[in-house]
């Protein structure tokens, strides 16, 4: 027997449930199909989602205006999910974005103050002096400037975050499926969505929002052009002793002169198993993921510890008094679109993706799932102020 919906989400992480959350607002008849986190990742033989994480940097600086507006119009939200959900999801402790001093090769700073300049954002230009003074656990050495942004920027933790949009999901009538999706095909002027228990369910329209695992065999009727990349994360626990060194920090976005040392990095925050960690990422190096049974097999692996001894040297010099931590890893993806946007559009008549979040997407998942949300709703993303940003290219 064949359950029935008007529209139906295929993904259950950050940008899929809150687009389930905008259509369920807007009519009756939603579903969200999607796992829960897997128990034991070195076993898990089904899908796996990057937003089993405690925390994200969230910051409203971009010098890229689209990825500045999806953040901006994220950020403002952040306080109604909450407080409508009942779901903590967010700690404004500030961003720190640090490179070259402005004047040099690198004008990674210099596009930072104009972007915040142009967005009327309340920043401050810290000088290498400044840095060291206010964030004496930092060590960025003497040929490097710094730009603070305090209000409106810090960390979202991703599983809270995804958990307070399925609430708000189901309070306005979603039906949230409990399970992953092994194929979609239209018939008799319907999507048919079938899930790993053999279960079937048909809609008017469908929106794959499975991130990485878009490029599953037998989601999409055209293959969606989208490049998937293992991530390798590291984690230095700070035991409770010695939290107070660290007081105040806030995410940072380091840009040294050299380009391999590209790291983002969150604050010491808690975890599930009670230790408090300060997370580290920056891959050295890309390592493309082709194939959806590629990025299975590459979630249970736990990442590459060759990315973690990198990591570790970063932070020896970044942070000296963690130098001598070991850290524990664990491994995500990323996953790009030729154009670096989210790819928000139809891939057949029924049948339309929403993924790509480039690296960039957590802090801005809300109103990119508004996006996905209002492309079924009116099949079309009707919002002059992106452009046509957001078409999907697929593969021949």
């Amino acid at each position: 027997m064949v359950e029935r919906f008007k529209s139906i989400v295929v993904g259950r992480g950050m940008m899929g449930a809150a687009a389930g959350k905008y259509l369920a607002a807007s009519g009756d008849g939603v579903a969200i199909i999607g796992p829960d986190e897997p128990a034991n990742w070195s076993t898990h033989r089904g899908v796996f989602g990057s937003h089993y994480d405690e925390a994200r940097i969230t910051r409203t600086i971009d010098s890229n205006p689209v990825w500045a507006r999806l953040a901006n119009r994220s950020i403002a939200r952040y306080g109604s999910i909450a407080a409508d959900s009942g779901v903590d999801f967010y700690e404004e402790v500030g961003c720190l974005i640090v490179g070259p001093k402005r004047g040099g090769s690198d004008p990674y700073i210099s596009q930072v103050e104009a972007a915040a300049a142009e967005l009327g954002v309340e920043t401050e230009m810290l000088s290498a002096a400044e840095l060291k003074n206010r964030f004496a656990y930092f060590e960025f050495g003497v040929e490097c400037e710094g730009v603070f942004e305090g209000p409106h920027a810090g960390y979202v933790n991703p599983r809270r975050l995804v958990e307070a949009q399925s609430v708000l999901a189901a309070r306005a009538g979603a039906t949230l499926i409990r399970h992953a999706v092994v194929s979609i095909r239209e018939e008799a002027g319907l999507a048919v969505v079938t899930t790993d228990d053999g279960r079937e369910f048909a809609a008017e329209k469908v929106l794959v929002a499975a991130g990485g695992f878009s490029i599953a065999a037998n989601l999409l009727p055209r293959p969606v052009h989208l490049s998937v990349y293992g991530r390798t994360v590291a984690f230095f626990e700070i035991p409770d002793g010695g939290l107070s060194a660290y007081a105040g920090m806030p995410s940072l976005i380091h840009q040294p002169d050299d380009p391999r040392e590209h790291i983002y990095l969150l604050p010491p925050v808690r975890y599930p198993d009670g230790r408090t960690y300060l997370k580290i990422g920056g891959d050295p190096d890309d390592l493309l993921l082709a194939t959806e049974p590629d990025i299975r097999a590459w979630f249970r692996g736990g990442g590459r510890e060759t990315t973690r001894d990198h990591l570790q040297g970063v932070i020896a010099r970044l942070v000296p008094g963690l130098k001598e931590v070991r850290p524990s890893m664990a491994a995500c993806v990323t996953s790009f679109t030729p154009d670096n946007y989210p790819a928000i559009g139809f891939a057949s008549e029924r049948i339309a993706v929403l993924t790509g979040g480039c690296g960039a997407a957590a802090k801005s998942s809300d109103e990119i799932g508004r996006l996905g949300a209002a492309l079924l709703q009116h099949g079309a993303i009707e919002d002059d102020a992106y452009g046509d940003v957001f078409s999907p290219v697929f593969r021949d």
